[in-house]
């Protein structure tokens, strides 16, 4: 005889506490963002661990020779050195001599960067100009732990910015603000906030990303001030129902306001059904009741009857084809 675990489940009503948040956690502000550098370069001193030759490789060796002063006839071989991508961002208001920290990872055959340095390379953004350069001792982190990752390192502070972004903050005329998630019903409640913290209709919610804002004629060249004061603006933000479950790690979270209409669940050997009738009397007659659970209870209700993430993600898909769940599962 199949055991029958019986709970109370019939209205899964998960209402998020309304909780404010900051504008600064909710949005970005346009032309305030980091700039990815990349560069080409070599590590040398490495204790035979480099690239061992390679048409790269020599060919960048030779170069490097030339660059000092020498002349030699043929490819330079040498398992000391490796061939390298230095990575970096560029801070949005980034100033001459600021200095950055860079990523090296080997492009060649060497097995380890451990003990290398890097020799003085540029660094260009995407318009391909050279915003920076790096060069330094390469740090890979406790050798015992860094072992996999021996052909990564980094150069804490080995990148110095020679070039900075032509941005004219404060004489904008006005910002533009993105919705870092996306949604309507939160646009609409950051723009009414701004109106009424500002005093007048300077906010306009575009679309479910964008808010637009004009300079007030009381915040000009004062641009700075005014961003500090919008940021701290509070907003309830709003969120989506949905419930996104990691089949590999068994780890489901659920988010929004879910609900799950009266239903019942059967499930292999395993039943989970609505508390009906009184114990005892002999009959489990599947009752919907009017009464709010949590998500939390349902997750803990099937773990009892040792649901494995495989039977979750089923019963989940099942109610939610049936209708009675409503929010939007994702897998990932």
């Amino acid at each position: 005889m199949k055991k029958i675990f019986v709970a109370t489940f019939c209205l899964l009503s998960l209402s998020a506490q309304a909780t404010s948040s900051r504008l600064k956690d909710l949005v970005t502000i346009k032309g305030v963002r980091e700039n990815p550098l990349v560069g080409y370069g070599l590590v040398i001193g490495l204790n035979g661990t480099g690239d061992g030759g390679g048409e790269i490789t020599n060919t960048s060796l030779k170069k490097m020779f030339q660059t000092l002063g020498l002349n030699p006839q043929k490819e330079v071989t040498s398992k000391n050195v490796a061939a390298v991508i230095v990575t970096a961002k560029l801070p949005a208001f980034g100033r001459l001599g600021q200095k950055l920290d860079v990523t090296i990872s080997s492009i060649g055959d060497a097995s380890s960067l451990a003990g290398g340095t890097l020799l003085v390379t540029p660094l260009k953004g995407g318009d391909g100009q050279i915003y920076a350069v790096a060069n330094g001792a390469i740090s890979i982190g406790g050798l015992d732990k860094g072992k996999k990752l021996a052909t990564t390192g980094r150069i804490p502070d080995g990148g110095i910015i020679e070039k900075e972004l032509e941005l004219a903050f404060n004489d904008k005329k006005a910002i533009r603000m993105a919705l870092n998630n996306p949604d309507f019903t939160t646009a609409a409640r950051i723009e009414r906030s701004i109106n009424q913290e500002l005093g007048g209709k300077y906010a306009t919610a575009a679309d479910a990303t964008t808010i637009d804002v004009i300079i007030p004629t009381y915040y000009e060249r004062k641009v700075v001030e005014l961003i500090a004061n919008i940021e701290n603006y509070k907003v309830i933000a709003d969120v989506s129902a949905k419930i996104v479950i990691n089949e590999r790690t068994g780890t489901l979270v659920a988010g929004g306001d879910i609900v799950l209409k009266k239903a019942a669940v059967s499930h292999r050997d395993m039943v989970l059904e609505v508390k009906g009738g009184e114990e005892g009397s002999g009959k489990r007659s599947i009752q919907a009741l009017e009464q709010s659970t949590t998500i939390n209870d349902l997750v803990k209700a099937l773990n009892a009857l040792g649901t494995s993430p495989e039977d979750l993600i089923s019963i989940f898909q099942a109610l939610k084809q049936n209708g009675s769940l409503l929010a939007e599962i994702e897998l990932i």
